[in-house]
């Protein structure tokens, strides 16, 4: 059956042609919307296609497991001052804080409670 109107049906991209957007998206240094206008996606598509993307990439995980961190607080005279001993900031604004004396049990603990979630 042909279709005589011109419209021309939906075509899915494949894992890789998605990941192949989402770089030149990446490397545009344009916003979304310029981007979107120039490739003739939906600012809809583009933003479901970085999500996927990031998902399967671990949230910016290396694969290996690692996520890159970065130290805060100002190093005064070979200590950091006003440090809480470890921070973990999650999606969604969410913070886990422990003091520098926490013992390891109990973060081997929290540890299991948030990958049962």
């Amino acid at each position: 059956m042909t279709n005589d109107t011109g419209v021309v049906g939906k075509t899915r991209r494949t894992a890789a042609e998605i990941e192949q957007v989402v770089r030149e998206y990446e490397s545009s240094g344009l916003n979304r919307s310029q981007f979107c206008r120039r490739q003739g996606l939906t600012l809809g598509v583009l933003n479901r296609y970085l999500r996927r993307v990031h998902e399967t990439s671990g949230n910016g995980a290396s694969g290996d497991g690692l996520v890159a961190v970065e130290l805060a607080g100002k190093k005064v005279s070979g200590e950091w001052a006003g440090s809480c001993g470890l921070a973990v900031i999650l999606a969604k604004g969410r913070r886990i804080a422990v003091s520098g004396s926490f013992d390891a049990s109990t973060l081997q603990r929290l540890v299991q409670v948030l990958e049962r979630m």
